[in-house]
């Protein structure tokens, strides 16, 4: 599919964006182990999202879905039921990745698998760590789906992975619900923390310090009702959207404010973007707030070590920005980027030369100098949603049209993303 995006004057007005698909994702997965009825309200409307809840409903869980407000009944932490079908994860490696911690602990076979996208994402992450709790698991290559685990009793462990990844803690703490003991994940690099705040939630008991997070099993947790915030992830298209036309005026309401994710707001800031907070509240140990920002320009910047994992989800938007920006934007040690829905660097890289943006491909990052201007071009989503969404908002600042090809890919974590971008530009 094509969305023709017209050059735009400018951005203004209020939106809200849809629930986070990190915590959205990890309220399903916890809310249909617990024991009782949990109502999340906000879910995402992300396909990513919704292929999780279809997993959880090929195991026997029931769910009930209300525009955005999703009532899912617990069946506690063994109460699954072997699934008579191979478990369809869609495009979604936050599905895969994290119930695999859960199904390693069922005492049942279960065959993941996905579409042509999640095939080429790498399994070996969780592999290694379940193995050594001691479930089995099988992969293509052992590294691809489908992924097949014979779960069961699991020991603890203490896990150090080579990769910062927030995907592999998860699957890592969930697995420890069900070992008899303390299971420790060390992370040298601080990942999102939704994990460690959801299970707190659901009653499980997480241990917090320095350099790692631990939970002890077997666990019993209890239901809820809990509210997703919006996704600040999404809200970052928004907020770059808004920085390319100097007399922008543009809030966004409920916006995810956690720490560990609202780096991103510190990096714009130190780009010279004007931020103000308007409200701060919190829900199920989440923050959340009301943004408000003007237009300007700013200055450029560098992501790299630690900043890189934090902003990792936001570097395709982050790029839109820097070819504008007075310095430009360098990106390094951001190596993940090559394996997510599509080669990121390889595809922000190309978009941006097609739109007549100099950019320079680095094997753990990319270069882009500053003060240019966008042409209007064909770009390629090459099936990935923040591809998809980040050349959209390019096209407002350039000059002619800009078709963007396979733009449903935006569909996985944002289906209304173009609809929103339609009523706040001028």
């Amino acid at each position: 599919m094509q969305q023709v995006i017209r050059p735009a004057r400018g951005i203004s007005g209020a939106l809200m964006v849809p629930g986070d698909k990190s915590i959205s994702h990890r309220y399903a997965m916890l809310a249909a182990i617990a024991e009782g009825q949990t109502k999340i309200r906000n879910y995402s409307s992300g396909a990513d999202c919704h292929s999780t809840l279809a997993v959880l409903e090929a195991l026997g869980v029931k769910l009930l879905r209300e525009d955005r407000d999703i009532t899912i009944e617990g069946v506690g932490l063994r109460g699954f039921k072997p699934p008579s079908r191979d478990l369809d994860c869609g495009n979604s490696g936050s599905t895969i990745r994290m119930m695999s911690g859960i199904l390693a602990g069922q005492p049942f076979k279960s065959r993941l698998t996905g579409d042509e996208s999640l095939s080429r994402r790498p399994m070996k992450r969780i592999m290694a760590p379940l193995r050594q709790m001691g479930a089995s698991v099988e992969a293509r290559e052992d590294n691809f789906t489908p992924l097949v685990i014979r779960g069961g009793e699991l020991r603890p462990l203490d896990y150090t992975p080579p990769v910062a990844s927030a995907q592999v803690k998860t699957c890592v703490l969930l697995a420890g619900l069900y070992a008899r003991g303390e299971t420790v994940f060390r992370e040298a690099v601080r990942t999102r923390d939704h994990t460690e705040l959801a299970l707190r939630e659901f009653g499980a008991e997480i241990r917090v310090a320095p350099g790692l997070v631990a939970v002890t099993g077997p666990a019993v947790l209890k239901g809820g009702e809990l509210r997703v915030p919006g996704d600040i992830s999404s809200a970052a298209f928004f907020l770059v959207a808004a920085l390319l036309f100097p007399d922008s005026r543009l809030t966004i309401a409920g916006v995810g404010m956690n720490p560990t994710r609202s780096l991103l707001l510190d990096f714009l800031t130190a780009m010279g973007a004007r931020f103000k907070i308007l409200q701060i509240g919190e829900s199920g140990g989440e923050l959340l707030g009301d943004l408000q920002i003007r237009g300007g320009p700013v200055r450029g910047g560098e992501i790299k070590g630690a900043v890189t994992a934090a902003l990792i989800d936001e570097i395709p938007a982050l790029s839109i920005l820097g070819a504008i920006s007075e310095n430009g934007l360098r990106v390094r040690d951001a190596q993940e980027l090559r394996v997510k829905e599509t080669d990121r660097i390889r595809a922000i890289v190309e978009n941006l030369r097609r739109m007549g943006v100099r950019a320079e491909e680095r094997e753990d990052g990319l270069e882009i100098p500053g003060r240019q201007q966008f042409q209007g071009a064909a770009v390629d989503s090459f099936g990935d949603h923040r591809i998809a969404m980040a050349f959209a908002v390019a096209g407002l600042a350039a000059r002619g049209e800009t078709i963007v090809e396979g733009a449903e890919a935006a569909s996985v974590s944002f289906p209304e993303f173009f609809d929103t971008l339609r009523l706040i530009t001028q």
